[in-house]
């Protein structure tokens, strides 16, 4: 992972992969009242950025644990939804909401140690990693999920010879071949919110969701 690279996308707000909403995915997908995870099951949140997904769970009741590279999106999203945290230092420091059931780790992914979660959310961390990469944070994640774990899944589909990413794209085989329990529930049209450089290049984007376990 360049972490230079996205800690300087977010020291100069160029993050147009910043969403204003939670993602229309959680409400279509996310199992109705939980489905059969329980009230508090713990919930995997990768590379999560300042995502107001994050606020959409923990509403929910579900015990939220995100995972962040860049400081400055952490400290954001606690000052853009006037949330009181309190920071824990440890090999990854947490930033711990104290009226919410949420956390946030700051610091590499990778590095990340955790007792198993029952549900994994991933909108923004597959699509963010070069092919290279992708098969390492896959088998981290599985590391870090209960066996049988919920998973939703978002990826993007479009002609990568135009436009480089990230985000990037993920070909359904490749999604498939990480966690074959997937199953594709919706694709549809992202073109009018990708970032420029897909409109300009004459990307055709389309946005993928995958779901497994409920």
């Amino acid at each position: 992972m360049d972490h230079d690279f996205w800690i300087d996308r977010w020291a100069t707000q160029n993050i147009g992969f910043h969403r204003s909403e939670a993602h229309g995915a959680l409400a279509r997908h996310w199992p109705a009242g939980g489905g059969e995870l329980a009230a508090a099951a713990r919930v995997l949140v990768p590379l999560c950025g300042k995502s107001l997904d994050l606020l959409w769970l923990a509403e929910r009741g579900f015990t939220v644990v995100g995972v962040e590279l860049a400081e400055r999106a952490v400290l954001d999203f606690f000052a853009e939804n006037a949330l009181a945290f309190e920071r824990r230092d440890g090999p990854l420091p947490a930033f711990v909401a104290r009226d919410l059931p949420l956390t946030i780790h700051q610091g590499d992914y990778f590095a990340l140690e955790l007792p198993p979660c029952d549900a994994l959310y991933d909108r923004a961390a597959l699509v963010a990693l070069p092919p290279g990469r992708r098969p390492a944070y896959a088998a981290h994640t599985d590391s870090l999920l209960c066996a049988g774990a919920l998973r939703l899944v978002v990826t993007f589909e479009y002609d990568q010879a135009l436009v480089a990413g990230p985000p990037f794209a993920v070909p359904a085989d490749e999604v498939r071949g990480y966690w074959p329990e997937l199953a594709e529930v919706e694709r549809y049209d992202a073109g009018r919110d990708a970032p420029p450089k897909f409109r300009a290049a004459g990307a055709v984007v389309t946005e993928v969701v995958w779901v497994a376990g409920r």
